[in-house]
């Protein structure tokens, strides 16, 4: 590997994968109708308080024999928010969860239980991004599958390692957790693209709203718990200076004794040695930069993903980013800035020409195309806040989350594109069940490390070209995995472990 990756050499990891135990799928074993041992999965879930809680009622079809949970008092207000709902009685499912939930052995330390609990053939991650990869590859190292939320993790070089992994054992069933790609919207955006009816693909523009409607950026860090405090102007000047330090006061404020329960250097994990603060945990974490990614991590592989897949698009040559301020300063900052914007060239492969991809969050919208109507909107009024849009020569395409909804103009166009013949077989399961099904060999998974990598290495590039400044294009030698115009900006492609952390 290049500097950046100067980390621990892989090759004693990709060795112990290559040992790694699998589940022998049913039809290897014996005749019709014969239920091999396979025939049930035995599922450890890790990080299950938020959307791990999502994907781990997705899998209540097979054994879930272990949970692992930083924060179990989170976790079981959550369950008894869904025993509790506010209208009607809870869902058999909830019920089941519940049931399941309190029947499965309970660890705080994935190492712990991935040491102790023998049974286990695969593992669910839905931790914080800063965890997905130690998580995965101990889990990978032992021969469990996996099925890693979005995104596949925390940094380009972690994205490596992961795929690495995968490459070296093939036995082993990988997935991201970005489920669009298994879902009908996806499926005929990419079969519309690939069919020509829009001409050649030149630009693609992709946007979400997110973070304005959910969680904080643009906002600096909570002062230590002893930091002394200033009498505040009784008649200030309301700049941002002053803005920022009426957020630190409000933080200051607001009670940061660590929950009862709650396992805060777990939670830290390779991230730095910081005090616990609400700001943190729970869900705010996505827009600080010691745990999340930021928007572009959060929705890229909804959003992003049906052009990546439908154009055949690998690795950027160049990224231009640029964005509103970000949170305590660029210089150190501690979280993501409210809005950004980046510009990534991907070059000619094949037959297709190069591509120009535009990525907008904080509530930012691509330019109008020439070709959509004066009263047809970009963003459509019922929304979920995101969306992509391939322009080519003959038409457009504008489609929503998990290419939900796709609208094409003009109306020449969409006539054509409604003769376009199914050409991609349909999964008829959630995405969580299409991993299970991969699991015991009965489908292939939809979102494997080989095609979700590329897909986050791309979403992470960006950020790493924001750091390295503002409107400022770097070059990106994706076989080195380096920046040869910005060699100062590679450290970015990475991130200092915490002692005991290191990948």
């Amino acid at each position: 590997m290049s500097q950046p990756f100067s980390r621990r050499d892989f090759v004693a990891t990709s060795s112990t994968l290559a040992m790694g135990a699998m589940i022998v799928p049913r039809h290897v074993l014996g005749g019709q109708g014969y239920q091999a041992p396979s025939a049930t999965l035995n599922i450890a879930c890790v990080g299950i308080g938020g959307m791990g809680m999502n994907n781990m009622a997705q899998m209540l079809t097979d054994n879930i024999v272990a949970v692992c949970d930083v924060d179990f008092g989170y976790v079981e207000r959550n369950i008894e928010g869904r025993l509790k709902p506010r209208q009607g009685e809870p869902t058999p499912q909830n019920l089941k969860l519940a049931e399941v939930y309190k029947a499965a052995a309970k660890y705080t330390d994935f190492r712990e239980m991935l040491s102790k609990q023998k049974d286990i053939d695969a593992v669910m991650i839905a931790t914080p991004d800063h965890l997905h990869a130690p998580i995965a590859l101990a889990a990978m190292q032992l021969g469990k599958h996996v099925y890693v939320q979005k995104p596949l993790a925390y940094s380009v070089y972690e994205t490596r390692l992961l795929a690495k992994a995968a490459a070296a054992n093939p036995k082993v069933v990988t997935q991201m957790g970005n489920q669009g790609h298994s879902m009908e919207g996806s499926h005929r955006v990419i079969e519309v693209v690939r069919s020509g009816v829009l001409g050649k693909i030149k630009e693609v523009h992709v946007w979400t709203d997110r973070p304005v409607r959910y969680w904080a950026q643009g906002i600096p860090r909570p002062r230590p718990a002893n930091a002394p405090v200033s009498t505040p102007n009784p008649r200030p000047t309301w700049n941002m200076g002053t803005v920022d330090n009426a957020v630190r006061s409000a933080m200051a404020a607001n009670d940061h004794t660590l929950p009862p329960g709650l396992n805060w250097d777990l939670y830290l994990g390779p991230a730095p040695d910081l005090a616990y603060h609400p700001a943190y945990h729970p869900f705010a974490w996505r827009g600080w930069l010691d745990f999340g990614v930021g928007a572009i991590g959060d929705m890229g592989a909804h959003l992003i993903d049906q052009s990546f897949t439908a154009l055949e698009l690998t690795y950027p040559t160049s990224i231009t980013a640029s964005s509103s301020p970000w949170g305590g300063g660029a210089q150190n900052p501690a979280t993501y800035p409210l809005a950004m914007m980046a510009q990534f060239e991907f070059p000619a492969v094949g037959k297709r020409g190069p591509v120009d991809l535009y990525w907008y969050d904080g509530g930012l919208l691509p330019p109008r195309p020439a070709m959509l109507p004066d009263d047809a909107p970009i963003s459509a009024p019922g929304s979920d806040g995101g969306g992509g849009m391939l322009v080519g020569e003959k038409g457009i395409l504008i489609h929503e989350t998990y290419g939900n909804r796709p609208r094409i103009y003009p109306e020449s166009v969409s006539k054509k594109a409604e003769t376009v013949k199914q050409s991609i077989p349909r999964i008829t399961v959630s995405h969580e069940q299409n991993w299970i099904q991969a699991c015991k060999g009965e489908a292939q998974a939809s979102s494997p490390f080989a095609q979700a990598a590329p897909l986050t290495e791309t979403m992470l590039l960006g950020i790493a070209a924001l750091r390295a400044g503002q409107g400022r294009k770097v070059l990106y030698d994706a076989p080195n995995k380096a920046f040869t115009n910005a060699p100062e900006a590679n450290k970015f492609l990475t991130r200092e472990y915490r002692k005991g952390w290191e990948l």
